[in-house]
Order: C-alpha cells, then sequence, then structure tokens
C-alpha cells in the first residue's frame, strides 16, 4: 500500500480559500480548504499537473520504520495520583506508604527537577538524530475537577505512550482508565488539532465516565501471589462496565496489532479498537504470566520486522504462533538498576522499553550496558541515554514517547 499523502492546492476552489484564509489566518485557511474540497465538484478537486504535493504529518504502521517526528512527554508539574482503587492494583506495596503520603501532591522536588533535565537531553539527542520533536502543553495538574461520578486531581502528561497511537494517518485517543488521567488529553489538544488541520485523521475513544462501577472495589490485594492468582484468572481491577483502555497496551506490526487484557484495558475497549480498526487491520490479544499488567511494551516490545523482545519474567502464553510465523524471539538480560532505585509506577524491566529510531538504530539506556551489548549483536546501534529518574515517574524511552510519522508502509508481518 502506498503511504498516505495530503493533497494541497491547485483547484479554483483552493484558491478561493486560500483567498479566505489569508483574512483569517494560516490555520483556517488550511481547514477551510480541505472543507471546500470535500464538497466540490469531481473536476474542480483534481490536482493541478504541477501542484505540490505534501505528506501527512501523521503516518506510522509499526515500531521501527525510520523515525522522522515525535511527541516527547513533560515532566513538569508532574504529581502524584491519589491513591484509589485502580492505583493501588497497578502498584507494589512497598510503595502504598509513598502514595499514602503523596498522594495528590507533587513528586519529590529533587528528583523531579533530575527528571526533566533527563528529558531535555533526551529530546537534544533525538533532535541531534534527525527527529523532530514535538511536547505537550505544561498543564497545572494540581487544580481539582469533579464530574457526576468522581473528584480528582490530574497527574502528569509525561507518557504520550500511553494515551495516544498513530494507525496509518490517524491519530487515536485513548479513554484511559485512571481517573487522575481523565484530562489528561488537554495537554496535547494542540499538537493534535494542528496535525488535523494538516490533514491527519483523528479520532478520541469513548470516554468512560469512570464511575464506580468500572472498578472492583473489592479487588482483594495483598501479595505478590494473589495477583498472579487472579491474573490466571483473568480477574483485574477494572470491569466490564465500559470501554476504557490505555494506548500502551497495544503494540504495532503493519497490519497486525497486539494487545493485552490488562489492569487498564478491558475486553470492552479491546473490542472497541477491534471493530474500528477493521478490516484492514487484525487486533490479536495475547496474555502473559503477569502479576500485575499494565502496559505491554516491557513485556512485549517489537523492535523490527518479525523481531520482538520478550521479558524472560513474563513469558507470553502465545508465543508458540510467534515462532510458527518465522519471528525470531529475543529475551533480554536482567535488568541492572539497582534495587534502592525508587520506581513508584514500573518494574525494572524498562530496560527493555526501547526506542526504535529505525531497524538499526536504537534508544537505550546508558546505565544498562548488557541490553546494549545484546543490541550490538543483533546489528543495532545504540543510542545512550540517561532517564533513571525520569524512569521512577513510569516509564522508558516508548513510553515517554509517541511516534507521529514514521517513513514507511503498510505491510504484512504476521502470517
Amino acid at each position: 500500500m502506498l503511504r498516505v499523502r495530503c493533497l494541497r492546492g491547485g483547484s479554483r476552489g483552493a484558491e478561493a480559500a486560500h483567498l479566505i484564509g489569508s483574512l483569517v489566518g494560516r490555520s483556517v485557511s488550511r481547514l477551510v480548504q480541505n472543507v471546500f474540497r470535500s464538497s466540490s465538484s469531481a473536476a474542480a478537486v483534481q490536482p493541478h499537473p504541477q501542484e505540490e504535493v505534501e505528506e501527512c504529518p501523521v503516518c506510522a504502521y509499526n515500531e521501527w520504520d525510520p523515525l522522522e517526528e515525535v511527541i516527547v512527554g513533560r515532566a513538569e508539574n508532574a504529581r502524584v495520583p491519589p491513591f484509589t482503587v485502580e492505583v493501588k492494583a497497578n502498584t507494589y506495596e512497598k510503595y502504598w506508604p509513598f502514595y499514602q503520603k503523596y498522594g495528590g501532591q507533587t513528586f519529590p522536588e529533587e528528583h523531579l527537577k533530575k527528571a526533566i533535565a533527563e528529558i531535555e537531553e533526551m529530546c537534544n539527542i533525538l533532535r541531534h538524530e534527525g527527529v523532530t520533536v514535538q511536547r505537550p502543553e505544561p498543564i497545572d495538574w494540581s487544580v481539582e475537577y469533579k464530574t457526576p461520578d468522581f473528584t480528582s486531581t490530574g497527574m502528569y502528561a509525561a507518557m504520550p505512550r500511553d494515551i495516544l497511537m498513530v494507525v496509518g494517518n490517524e491519530i487515536i485517543e485513548a479513554p484511559m482508565a485512571w481517573r487522575a488521567r481523565f484530562f489528561e488529553y488537554r495537554a496535547y489538544r494542540p499538537l493534535i488539532k494542528e496535525y488535523f488541520r494538516r490533514g491527519a485523521k483523528w479520532t478520541t475513544a469513548p470516554k468512560p465516565t469512570m464511575a464506580d462501577e468500572l472498578y472492583d472495589q473489592e479487588y482483594p490485594i495483598r501479595t505478590v501471589e494473589d495477583r498472579h492468582k487472579l491474573a490466571a484468572e483473568g480477574k483485574f481491577v477494572t470491569t466490564e462496565h465500559e470501554p476504557c483502555f490505555d494506548a500502551a497496551d497495544f503494540i504495532r506490526a503493519g497490519t497486525d496489532l497486539f494487545v493485552q487484557r490488562s489492569q487498564v484495558t478491558n475486553f470492552l475497549g479491546i473490542e472497541w479498537m477491534r471493530r474500528h480498526l477493521a478490516p484492514h487491520y487484525k487486533v490479536h490479544i495475547i496474555s502473559f504470566k503477569d502479576p500485575n499488567p499494565m502496559h505491554i511494551d516491557a513485556t512485549f516490545n517489537i523492535i523490527g520486522p518479525g523481531l520482538v523482545l520478550s521479558n524472560p519474567d513474563r513469558p507470553c502464553r502465545q508465543i508458540e504462533m510467534f515462532k510458527k510465523a518465522g519471528w525470531t524471539v529475543v529475551k533480554p538480560p536482567t535488568p541492572l538498576i539497582p534495587d534502592d532505585h525508587p520506581l513508584w509506577m514500573s518494574s525494572k524491566w524498562l530496560s527493555m522499553n526501547v526506542l526504535m529510531l529505525d531497524e538499526k538504530r536504537v534508544m537505550v539506556d546508558a546505565n544498562e550496558s548488557t541490553i546494549q551489548k545484546m543490541f550490538e549483536n543483533l546489528g543495532i546501534k545504540t543510542i545512550k541515554v540517561s532517564i533513571r529518574h525520569a524512569n521512577s515517574l513510569g516509564g522508558g524511552f516508548h513510553c515517554w514517547t509517541t511516534d507521529v510519522r514514521r517513513r514507511g508502509t503498510l505491510q504484512s508481518y504476521f502470517h
């Protein structure tokens, strides 16, 4: 399939729209041109042979085609989410006192300053590698908000992978599942509106009410063994009351997307995505031996055509399906991050939460020498960046980014 392109100008209608647009601004001009073209006659919308053809600003089909533009999150103003039932189910017992003390407040100030500096350096390195970097708006997440169903404060706009997913020329806003993240989309709306004005498709998944019925209020969390048993039985803190999902529970490989049912993604949310993307894309549910499933990319991270990192501590129950299809399954080495480093929202396996700049370049933790060696043995150059303090907020390089545009075409890699 050819890469989707957006046509600009050339017809008399477009010239008229441009004249109007010159009075009311460049962004409105683009929108008027698009609307005018869609309602004009077939003859009027045919491009002139000499007209310029501009690529859509949003286009990505997988996790490894050459990266051209990316959104990188912000740690500014980040706050600890209130210690609600869905947050408790996604965190480990040793950090519960931290949430009880700091819930609704800012993260420790000195730690946050270091995280902000690390992400700024990461942005600089991405630019040096030839990637256009976009950032969400800084927002005051301390403001309390109230819906008919709940009251909360906000969290952050640090992890765009959680809320935004690009499939082809469409950018999809995930509905989310944490009450503290209900309004997180506001930080990204200026960017998304500009992509839309320039020709991208924009879809917002149905926003859940996040009423009490969405959560198992009696979810029995006591030990890691409890978590393993519940996950094996397919029991999670989120119910099937209404669709919910985080975009980070999906991972793309051309015409095939893989997703897990997790603490934040329910079967109704997966079904919404399946119907929305059909018939051009297939959504496959896979599962793992994971006591606390939340976001797939530190458990199963696809890094190339038919090449996947599979967490040895959280084996995939459907792995034979991939091997039979000719995929190469690589088990990354044990992470080197020390036990005393705070990881308030994630596991040490953020070491495998890498960002592919293309098939032969990967952004990887500067402190994780063993996984660097693994990539080098695979013939992949490592771009080393340290984001240890940023890791503490809940994500690695893949989490901290959403790839907006990758240079490639739609293909099938799974049969």
